[in-house]
């Protein structure tokens, strides 16, 4: 009897290890061990020069939402919503004098001041590569016990990233099913972004921002049929759009970019570990991406920056669209 329980915890410890070796690793970055902004590193001045010197600035696509009380929003965790409030208004003012000028003065000066209070993966967004990581560890191997303070990371913030310009691709896959939106929980395979791709005549060249059209922003602003059981990028498709393709920056117009509830697997947040941790490539959510769908335009000029919260793992972010020119 001894034996076979010494026999079985060491089957049960031999399984643990194959595990433990199999489970996946954030990976380091093959540019260098300093690296904090991942696949942005694709990006040079010429590749910039490049896309800028054929965009059609007159035609102007914002791809952001407005931010508003009651305004979708990843809540289902218990992180807070978007919060407005007046701190300063014209007759206020005037009651409170505030700065001591005088009942003249205030009468004179209309003075409004507010402020926001929200989870920084708010509205149209980017994710930082600290916004999710694997055993303890962030992208290019950061970890939380050295790198994360009571101020937030130390690497890998939002802060860190530069401006964006560079090709913008849409893959319409609503469009391909010929559906206004894609069905709750839809998992958005390979097959389906090839099958897009095809059908718009454009490809994904390395280092583009490749935008994933489900067609959630129909429902918008729809709290419960926008957040609730999404469609969206399965890991299989994500890592066609990694590996395959070498995209630089994956978004869609989503709240999650993948779809819920996700397929099995050790994590519960497939394409964003992967992502993230194991590729170093940025996400983009809450993007929206009907008139760009609605005009036909699947090739753009893309132009964006977030907002530098230091050590953040999100911020808002406002993209740009401008259709790029045939090459001569």
């Amino acid at each position: 009897m001894l034996f076979r329980s010494l026999a079985l915890t060491l089957a049960i410890v031999s399984v643990a290890v194959h595990a433990a070796t199999t489970l996946p690793q954030p990976a380091r970055s093959p540019w260098g061990p300093d690296d904090q902004i991942g696949t942005l590193n694709m990006m040079t001045p010429a590749s910039r020069q490049a896309v800028m010197a054929r965009a059609d600035a007159g035609r102007l696509y914002d791809l952001s939402v407005e931010y508003f009380v009651g305004m979708p929003s990843w809540h289902l965790l218990g992180d807070p919503r978007y919060q407005y409030w007046l701190t300063h208004t014209p007759r206020g003012t005037a009651v409170d004098d505030p700065a001591g000028v005088g009942a003249a003065k205030n009468a004179l000066v209309a003075y409004t001041g507010d402020a926001v209070s929200m989870y920084t993966h708010t509205g149209t967004h980017i994710d930082a590569l600290n916004h999710f990581g694997l055993r303890g560890a962030i992208w290019n191997g950061f970890t939380a016990d050295q790198h994360l303070g009571d101020r937030g990371w130390r690497k890998a913030g939002v802060e860190q990233f530069p401006p964006i310009v560079a090709r913008g691709v849409l893959i319409d896959v609503a469009g391909l099913k010929g559906l206004p939106v894609l069905p709750d929980g839809y998992r958005i395979s390979a097959a389906d972004l090839q099958a897009a791709l095809r059908r718009q005549r454009v490809d994904v060249e390395p280092g583009d921002v490749v935008l994933i059209r489900g067609g959630r922003m129909t429902t918008w602003p729809d709290v419960d049929r926008y957040v609730l059981n999404q469609p969206g990028l399965s890991l299989e498709a994500a890592r066609w759009l990694a590996e395959e393709r070498q995209a630089m920056v994956i978004g869609g117009d989503n709240l999650s970019l993948e779809h819920f509830p996700v397929e099995p697997g050790p994590s519960w947040v497939p394409v964003h570990t992967y992502l993230l941790a194991q590729r170093g490539i940025p996400i983009v959510e809450v993007v929206d991406l009907e008139a760009l769908a609605r005009d036909g335009v699947h090739e753009f000029a893309f132009v964006a920056a977030s907002l530098k919260f230091r050590g953040a793992s999100a911020a808002p972010f406002r993209p740009i669209a401008m259709p790029l020119r045939v090459r001569e």
